[in-house]
């Protein structure tokens, strides 16, 4: 039997009415949130990105305020602005449009969001405080992938869950959430011997390697909870013989699904979960910092 798919858009959706009522209760008491974003630089996706954040935030009445530098800002002014806003009460808050000025170094800045307002939950600060199960802000994209295995509805106690990928904003945070959440975790990548044995093994599989469909289906146990992190743009010739780009996942859908108890799509699935949950953070820092 097919496996069940986890609908991400479903899902956002619903984080997104229950973020949008926090608001009002914010704003009928004391004020409505407010996320401070920093650009530098004229970068077309950057901008793009920047007026879909600020139409989001409109969608659900928190105050969105866009803070620009010019493509040649150096780290000194990045950082000062970076300052202003932390110590800004007004502001719950703090993301950083990508990509920064070749003068600026990405990390560093991230560095100095404070951890109260790392609403992506992308700073070295906030993947600490996780690890050390105090978590500020959690990162959007790991905790995307976990609000979808809660959707799954299974028994995440005592389960084993495989993740393949060990980044600083998915890899790594996701599977200290599991393990905080009494799971037996692996933490896999590209380089494990016998990587589909050891997938196999997982009860919970997230993959987030960055290989279009790097898993397939000799990677996955029966009746699997399976959540694909990756989104890759790969040019593929269709049924007319044409070349056109798609975006597909780090996990072969349709051979998974065939074996997968619940699977995720890509597009569709953790990506519109993300973005819901930044939204979620920024009201989360909000509440935080009024009450």
């Amino acid at each position: 039997m097919a496996a069940t798919i986890l609908d991400g858009k479903q899902l956002a959706e619903q984080i997104r009415r229950q973020t949008a009522q926090r608001v009002q209760r914010l704003a009928a008491t004391a004020r409505a949130p407010m996320l401070a974003a920093v650009l530098a630089g004229d970068d077309g996706g950057a901008v793009l990105y920047a007026e879909s954040q600020a139409k989001k935030c409109a969608e659900l009445g928190i105050a969105y305020r866009l803070e620009r530098l010019p493509g040649d800002a150096s780290q000194a002014d990045l950082l000062s602005l970076i300052d202003r806003l932390n110590r800004d009460d007004a502001v719950d808050g703090v993301i950083l449009q990508q990509p920064l000025p070749k003068t600026c170094d990405a990390a560093a800045a991230q560095s100095a969001v404070r951890p109260d307002k790392d609403v992506e939950g992308a700073s070295p600060m906030s993947l600490g405080l996780l690890a050390y199960g105090r978590p500020a802000l959690l990162p959007c994209t790991a905790l995307a992938a976990w609000e979808l295995i809660k959707a799954s509805g299974i028994k995440v106690e005592g389960a084993n869950a495989v993740v393949i990928g060990r980044s600083q904003i998915v890899g790594r945070p996701i599977g200290l959430i599991l393990m905080q959440n009494h799971a037996t975790v692996t933490t896999c990548h590209t380089r494990t011997r016998d990587l589909p044995g050891v997938a196999r093994t997982g009860e919970i599989l997230v993959v987030a390697a960055g290989r279009p469909r790097l898993v397939t289906a000799d990677y996955i146990r029966p009746g699997a909870v399976v959540i694909d992190v990756g989104t890759n743009r790969v040019t593929e010739t269709g049924a007319d013989g044409k070349a056109a780009k798609k975006t597909v996942g780090d996990v072969d859908f349709e051979a998974a699904r065939q074996i997968a108890g619940s699977i995720t799509p890509v597009p569709g699935g953790v990506g519109p979960v993300t973005v819901a949950l930044l939204l979620r953070n920024v009201v989360e820092a909000a509440e935080r910092h009024i009450g």
